[in-house]
């Protein structure tokens, strides 16, 4: 089969490889689309300990059943699955409790197990009892299925934002991600959304998704700007969307008392330590956290959602690639050319 490889550090190299060979209890799927994440380009430039090089990476992955192995019930050869990141290892008390994505072993599809860019992907057993792997709509395409792993995360997020409906939210982001806040927020109850970016063409591109109030950080005091938008009062929930620390230091003065800040952008390797005034969470009795992937009932709950059109995944999409041009789409990708890259393999 023929598959994107990263070799090393910055060398994606797409070539052929051997396919794998199904044994019991696991799977082949035929990849139909990958969308590239942040986090892809972040272990292209600078490397992720559970990534060991020459790996198949890519996890927003959808695709068709070609072969299983014996001892499968839940799923035959024709089905047309998606495919998520974060793989509980099914016995530690974590995963057992359904906190999967806490595990410390922490599994992931295009992390210790081979990932999406490429024409095939073997699923493991451990994947196939335990993963983030669910049959799709009928009413799903393969591009906008594959967008149900970054909506997991996403759901994730607010699970532990604890958002209400009737909340104030802010959210600090205006990429792919951000803006699938956005739209979830919109359909959770949210009273009001403010949407923060620093590049005016991407606030273009997000004006067409239904925040309320739209902020270029770039042109004005984005912390004043929020604090006259709510009154003085500040946001019940603020979603730093991006991986800036200047970002998550000013949700602490944006948010309001009793709120939530969710740290939901993890920061590059190498990045400054962050200042945090501690007055402002004693005073303000806010609570700090952050979340990280999700657990694999997001996964499903999320494909729903796509299904319903509770968040319209067409509207994410804006480019498409093929396997042979995967570099060119993490450049657009990272270029914030548009909003979510497709690699379609076939």
């Amino acid at each position: 089969m023929k598959a994107a490889v990263l070799e090393h550090l910055e060398k994606i190299v797409v070539k052929e490889v051997s396919t794998p060979p199904i044994k019991e209890g696991e799977m082949l799927v035929k990849i139909r689309s990958c969308a590239v994440c942040g986090s892809d380009i972040r272990i292209y430039h600078q490397g992720n300990p559970r990534v060991k090089p020459p790996q198949i990476i890519g996890h927003e992955i959808a695709g068709e059943v070609v072969e299983i192995g014996e001892r499968i019930e839940n799923f035959k050869v024709g089905d047309r699955v998606a495919l998520g990141a974060d793989v509980p290892c099914g016995v530690c008390k974590f995963c057992k409790n359904g906190l999967g994505n806490n595990c410390p072993i922490n599994y992931a599809i295009g992390y210790q197990f081979p990932g999406g860019f490429a024409e095939y992907i073997h699923i493991n057993e451990t994947t196939v009892k335990y993963g983030p792997l669910h049959k799709i709509p009928e009413n799903l395409s393969f591009d906008e299925a594959s967008l149900a792993e970054p909506l997991a995360c996403s759901l994730n997020g607010y699970e532990l934002a604890n958002l209400k409906v009737g909340d104030t939210v802010v959210i600090i982001g205006a990429g792919p991600i951000g803006l699938m806040l956005v739209e979830l927020a919109r359909n959770i109850g949210a009273g009001r959304i403010i949407l923060s970016q620093r590049s005016k063409e991407r606030l273009k591109i997000a004006r067409k998704f239904s925040a309320d109030t739209f902020i270029s950080s770039l042109e004005e005091n984005f912390v004043e700007r929020v604090m006259k938008e709510t009154k003085g009062e500040g946001a019940d929930v603020v979603m730093v969307a991006c991986a800036n620390p200047s970002a998550q230091e000013e949700a602490l003065e944006i948010v309001g008392h009793r709120g939530r800040v969710n740290f939901f952008g993890g920061l590059a390797p190498g990045s400054r330590k962050i200042k945090i005034d501690s007055n402002l969470i004693h005073y303000k009795e806010c609570c700090v956290l952050g979340s990280h992937g999700s657990v694999p009932r997001h996964h499903k709950i999320a494909l729903e959602l796509l299904s319903r059109g509770a968040v319209k995944g067409k509207d994410f999409i804006s480019h498409h690639f093929s396997l042979d041009k995967t570099k060119e789409a993490f450049k657009v990708a990272e270029g914030h050319q548009g909003l979510k890259v497709i690699v379609n393999p076939v």
